[in-house]
C-alpha cells in the first residue's frame, strides 16, 4: 500500500473514531468504518460468537461502565441495488436504564404501519421516486403514500435526495434491518 493510501486510510479511521468519542464517553459507540481498515475478527465455530466477543470485551474493559453488561448491534449489508453498508452500535446497560425510553416512540411509531414498511423495503430495493412507489399495488393513493413518506422522513428513516426522490440514510440501513430482525416472531 502506498504511503498516500495509508495516510488516507488513517485519516478515515481517525475521523470515525473522533465522531464516536462523545458517544463512547456516554457509553454509546457507533461506527461505520470501512472493513478493509479493521483487523479480521477471530473465527470461531460457536453459534454465539458475537455474544462471546462482547463478554470478552467487557471482561477486558473491567470498568464500572460495563459491570452490568452491554448490548451491541452490528451488520454488514449489500442491498439489491449493490450498495454496501457496515454499521455497529453498542451501549452499556446502565446507561440504557437511565435514558427516557419515550424518546424512541416517534421513531418506532413510524415503523408501525405495514405500508410504511413496504415503502422502506421498496426504497431499499431500488424504487426511489414517489412516482415509482405510487405504481405499487396496495400502498394507497398518491396522497396516502406522501403521508407515509413524510412520517418516515420526519422520524429519520428516510431522507429526500431530490424532488420526489427518497433514500434510507446510510447510517439507518443496518439499524432498520436490526429492528425488523428483532421484531420477527
Amino acid at each position: 500500500m502506498e504511503l498516500e493510501e495509508r495516510v488516507a486510510a488513517l485519516e478515515r479511521r481517525m475521523t470515525a473514531l473522533e465522531s464516536t468519542a462523545e458517544g463512547a464517553a456516554d457509553g454509546v459507540v457507533e461506527s461505520a468504518v470501512e472493513s478493509a481498515e479493521r483487523p479480521a475478527p477471530e473465527v470461531t465455530d460457536s453459534p454465539l460468537w458475537a455474544l462471546e466477543s462482547l463478554k470478552a470485551q467487557l471482561a477486558a474493559d473491567r470498568g464500572d461502565r460495563g459491570a452490568d453488561g452491554a448490548v451491541v448491534f452490528t451488520g454488514a449489508v449489500r442491498l439489491p441495488t449493490q450498495e454496501r453498508y457496515e454499521w455497529q452500535l453498542g451501549a452499556f446497560t446502565g446507561q440504557l436504564f437511565e435514558e427516557d425510553w419515550a424518546d424512541a416512540a416517534e421513531s418506532l411509531a413510524a415503523l408501525g404501519h405495514p405500508v410504511r414498511l413496504r415503502l422502506l423495503r421498496e426504497i431499499l430495493g431500488g424504487r426511489r421516486t414517489a412516482a415509482e412507489l405510487a405504481e405499487l399495488e396496495e400502498t394507497g393513493t398518491t396522497g396516502q403514500i406522501y403521508h407515509h413518506l413524510r412520517q418516515l422522513t420526519g422520524a429519520g428513516w428516510l431522507k429526500t435526495v431530490g424532488r420526489g426522490r427518497y433514500e434510507v440514510p446510510g447510517a439507518r440501513v443496518v439499524p432498520l434491518l436490526v429492528v425488523l430482525t428483532a421484531a420477527r416472531p
